[in-house]
């Protein structure tokens, strides 16, 4: 199935490359296995039982936190539904690269754009090209375990960024 994307583009995407990861609103995960195999099961019955070839992320984050929202998770309401297909998002490749692979450039440049993506769009904030920055900014050709490490780093940094800017309100973060 594909999954086409705010900036119009669409992208193969199986239920095993679905990562969601949610948390209460004190900063703590919900169990990691409950939420992916809810976001598996929104997959399944767009392609399988609708029979669907393309999905919008804001259609698929729209029936994701409806099934939440029906398993008992108190979400904030229509806080995802309201991901809009001109969402803002920026490239973290083109990112890696003015920075010239270098992690001690390229995270005050995160920051800055995650700071002017806020202001864009203060519910949604999307960065897309996670795989092609990390290898980058890791120097690798293919993927191992120092580039598990980076991304880790750099979602981890947009979520302390964003929680940041946003002073505790409700932001949706997309990375991919």
């Amino acid at each position: 199935m594909f999954f086409k994307l705010p900036s119009g583009e669409s992208v193969p995407f199986s239920a095993e490359m679905i990562s969601v990861e949610l948390s209460d609103g004190a900063g703590h995960p919900f169990d990691q296995d409950f939420v992916h195999h809810a976001a598996a099961s929104v997959f399944h019955y767009f392609k399988n039982d609708l029979g669907r070839k393309t999905v919008s992320v804001a259609e698929f984050a729209s029936a994701f936190e409806s099934v939440l929202n029906g398993l008992g998770l108190k979400l904030d309401s229509g806080r995802v539904a309201q991901i809009t297909d001109d969402a803002a998002n920026k490239d973290l490749q083109l990112l890696a690269l003015h920075a010239d692979a270098c992690e001690l450039a390229f995270f005050p440049r995160l920051r800055a754009a995650a700071h002017s993506q806020f202001q864009m769009t203060p519910r949604f904030v999307r960065f897309h090209g996670l795989r092609g920055c990390v290898k980058r900014l890791v120097g690798a050709e293919r993927w191992s375990p120092r580039c598990d490490s980076m991304r880790d780093q750099i979602v981890e940094f947009l979520r302390r960024t964003l929680h940041h800017e946003t002073s505790g309100d409700s932001c949706a973060l997309l990375v991919e």
